[in-house]
């Protein structure tokens, strides 16, 4: 895999670079004892069947937006096992596998490496703390990290020796202390513009790019993926979604209710990259 050629003079509405554009997704069947996943707060019993067919939607979605989905099977085991993102962060020419900082979903990693490996020239492992790749937010530019929860200084530390040794700049930063990831708060909408929310732009961290703060009232939203000239977003926030479609966005909804019981947003469903 060769990383993308970085091109940031066209529209809003055009990937230009490895970080919005993809060709491959990686899912993963939700199994039944997702019921039992991991929730900051109880907003709710999980309705596994409109789970199943919301993941069926979200695939469609990819699969629209360009993608070659290959979806695995669930894993009993591990609750929160179709958060895929967490276990990986994938980069053009490497893979760094993750090492969650709850300890209940650290045997998903292993499985993940066995998928991945045999995609990508290199892959490294993060051995010392914890860091899951729903809190790296990945530009045209740099990695940024937000330390959280789940993602403490040394796993950072670790991952941040891994990316400079293949050239990838890194900058650490702090997830408010009442969210879970960093990228609940965030997403890369372009290559030079950053979806947030209010209290996570405030501490100054998306300084360099352009900033489009979600609507009052819609901050569940802020979590979203751009596949190519494809924005997919959760349904259920029309302001978000007018505010982007007048900025030229192509948006596609899709219904999250019952992942976002178990703290799943939009990224943490795939892991996305170029094959």
């Amino acid at each position: 895999m060769k990383r993308a050629k970085l091109n940031t003079s066209g529209p809003p509405g055009t990937a230009a670079s490895y970080a919005t554009r993809f060709s491959a997704a990686i899912t993963r069947i939700p199994a039944d004892a997702a019921v039992d996943g991991l929730r900051a707060v109880d907003t709710g019993a999980v309705d596994i069947e409109l789970m199943a067919e919301q993941h069926i939607e979200y695939q469609q979605a990819l699969r629209q937006a360009g993608a070659i989905v290959t979806e695995l099977p669930a894993l009993p085991a591990y609750p929160d096992a179709q958060f895929v993102e967490d276990t990986a962060l994938c980069l053009p020419n490497l893979v760094v596998m993750m090492r969650p900082g709850a300890e209940t979903r650290r045997g998903e990693v292993a499985p993940m490496r066995e998928v991945l490996s045999p995609l990508f020239e290199n892959i490294a492992d993060i051995t010392d703390g914890c860091i899951e790749a729903g809190d790296i937010l990945t530009t045209p530019f740099e990695v940024l990290v937000g330390l959280s929860a789940r993602t403490n200084q040394t796993g950072a530390d670790q991952l941040r020796q891994i990316l400079n040794g293949h050239g990838y700049p890194m900058r650490i930063l702090k997830t408010p202390s009442d969210v879970l990831h960093f990228k609940t708060d965030c997403s890369l909408i372009a290559d030079k513009c950053i979806l947030s929310t209010q209290r996570l732009a405030l501490n100054g961290c998306f300084e360099g790019y352009q900033t489009l703060l979600v609507p009052t009232g819609e901050e569940a939203a802020a979590n979203m993926i751009r596949y190519n000239d494809h924005i997919i977003m959760p349904a259920g926030f029309p302001k978000t979604e007018t505010m982007l479609r007048a900025k030229g966005f192509t948006i596609i909804c899709v219904g999250n209710s019952e992942c976002a019981k178990i703290d799943g947003g939009m990224s943490c469903l795939s892991l996305r990259f170029w094959l």
